[in-house]
């Protein structure tokens, strides 16, 4: 029987991440994957003939140190230079549009105005900067390194002023709605700004407790929130990963779906000695590290029975209901949006702060949304690779589809959310159903079902105020490691989230080799 120093469950990309890390070290590991492709929800997928996507469709903050300790640019990652425009689409044609430093189609003071909240912004994003990439200890009994860390937080806190910290504790923990209303006149600017605090999450502009956060979240990567779309597609910051970890040493085994991680002993000795795949096979390793959700890995994998009661109902509670579906369509030419040029950037659909709340008051209760508020790319723009010649693929984030509909989800429920979807796009894009060849609409549970994800939720559970730094996932499993020794987390269920980043996988490996 072949043994392993380590192996990794999941071949996402913090599943790579890790997997690259503990090889360069010397390792001797293996990364399994369930699907025929590594990758996850950053996978590209053909889903008609000649015509690829992946769910992730952008990235905006993967890390810099990350991509360079690993040399990912002499794997073929090429991160774009031309940072995308964020449109915030108008029936009228007056179309908000947001670059990195500055915005038009808003009024004087709205401009200005945004001068104001982007300096304030981006300065609190720097302050949470380094600690993506650090372990964020859990409170009492902690080692002087850990004691350094939180004196790191508190001087960083304190470099900022008294006006600008008290400032900071206050805004942090506004809804976007308060936020946005604060600053601004315009609607649609409201919405376009606060849209990266709700995409992918379970809020809308009126919850507490989170969005604010998650924009700063976003606002920390080097490109200051907004979003690539690399050379090569998303794709080739998968396949650098790839070959940065096999090139290191990982083996890489794809369509190896594991059934359980091995746990030996009882009581306190208990300790994680391999996994058993589903074919029957027994792989062995000195420690085993999930990169799929924390749900799936103690719930599915390890099992209850081995696990204290306690620990057991805190991952239970977590909450891993996903509030987003996949729009894909495959066009047959480059469509047309009034008022707007190459649609080269990021489209938002979203006319004000109340559509977003309406389109969430809809799925609260188990219902698609009237009118559906959405994020929308062409990537084909970008990359023509992912379509035959002359054509395009269009790729959306439909917000505010439960995971959990009212029925259950049927082929009818499919069809109704997706031709409401494109009857919205259709608004900005008179002419866009005379191109379509082809559509597909992955709801939240497609989402669990093809990428083996609890809920189809993009972070594997919610980027919430109580699910977030030192209580990611939960306690006693928040600093990559758990209850069971020899069994690590190296997720987006870990801190510092989800999102195509890798910090996740970065702070896992560095507490492992530690």
């Amino acid at each position: 029987m072949k043994r392993y120093d380590s192996i990794i469950i999941g071949a996402g990309h913090n599943g790579l991440v890790c997997a690259a890390y503990l090889a360069r070290s010397g390792q001797r590991l293996v990364v399994l994957e369930a699907s025929e492709t590594a990758g996850g929800l950053g996978a590209s997928r053909e889903f008609h003939p000649g015509f690829h996507v992946s769910v992730a469709h952008t990235i905006n903050h993967f890390s810099r140190k990350i991509a360079s300790d690993l040399k990912l640019a002499s794997y073929g990652f090429e991160a774009s230079p031309k940072l995308l425009p964020t449109v915030g689409l108008s029936v009228d044609t007056k179309h908000v549009v947001l670059h990195q430093d500055a915005i038009s189609g808003t009024s004087a003071r709205d401009s200005e105005s945004y001068h104001d909240y982007a300096r304030l912004m981006m300065r609190f994003a720097g302050l949470l900067r380094p600690f993506w990439l650090k372990t964020m200890p859990r409170i009492g009994n902690n080692s002087l390194a850990e004691l350094m860390t939180f004196a790191h937080a508190g001087l960083n806190l304190r470099r900022l002023g008294k006006n600008d910290m008290r400032e900071f504790l206050r805004v942090v923990s506004l809804p976007a709605r308060d936020l946005m209303d604060e600053y601004f006149d315009s609607e649609p600017l409201k919405a376009l700004l606060s849209w990266d605090g709700l995409v992918g999450s379970k809020l809308a502009p009126r919850s507490p407790n989170g969005a604010v956060l998650t924009m700063l979240y976003r606002m920390s990567g080097e490109s200051k929130g907004a979003h690539v779309i690399p050379t090569g597609g998303v794709k080739s910051l998968i396949e650098s990963l790839m070959t940065s970890a096999a090139t290191a040493g990982a083996e890489i085994r794809s369509s190896a779906e594991v059934d359980r991680i091995l746990i030996e002993g009882g009581g306190a000795g208990l300790v994680a000695r391999g996994v058993r795949l589903i074919d029957g096979e027994t792989i062995e390793a000195d420690r085993v590290i999930s990169a799929i959700d924390p749900q799936r890995t103690f719930l599915d994998l390890v099992g209850v029975e081995v696990l204290d009661i306690g620990f057991t109902n805190r991952i239970r509670r977590l909450r891993c209901d996903g509030y987003v579906a996949k729009l894909h369509l495959a066009l047959n030419g480059l469509p047309e949006f009034d008022g707007l040029g190459r649609p080269d950037g990021r489209m938002i659909i979203a006319p004000d702060m109340d559509a977003i709340e309406y389109a969430f008051d809809d799925a609260k209760y188990g219902e698609c949304p009237q009118n559906p508020v959405m994020e929308i790319v062409l990537p084909s723009v970008h990359d023509a690779s992912v379509a035959p010649t002359g054509r395009h693929v269009l790729s959306a984030h439909v917000m505010y589809v439960p995971y959990r509909m009212k029925g259950g989800w049927t082929n009818a429920a499919r069809d109704l959310i997706c031709e409401r979807a494109i009857d919205t796009i259709a608004r900005y894009a008179p002419r866009i159903r005379e191109h379509i060849e082809h559509r597909e609409l992955l709801t939240p549970m497609d989402l669990e079902q093809i990428f083996r994800v609890t809920g189809g939720h993009w972070h594997h559970t919610e980027f919430a105020m109580d699910q977030l730094l030192m209580m990611r996932p939960t306690y006693e499993a928040a600093q990559y490691r758990t209850p069971i020794p020899g069994l690590f987390l190296c997720g987006a269920g870990c801190h510092p989230g989800g999102g195509l980043m890798g910090g996740a996988g970065h702070n896992a490996a560095v507490e492992i080799l530690r």
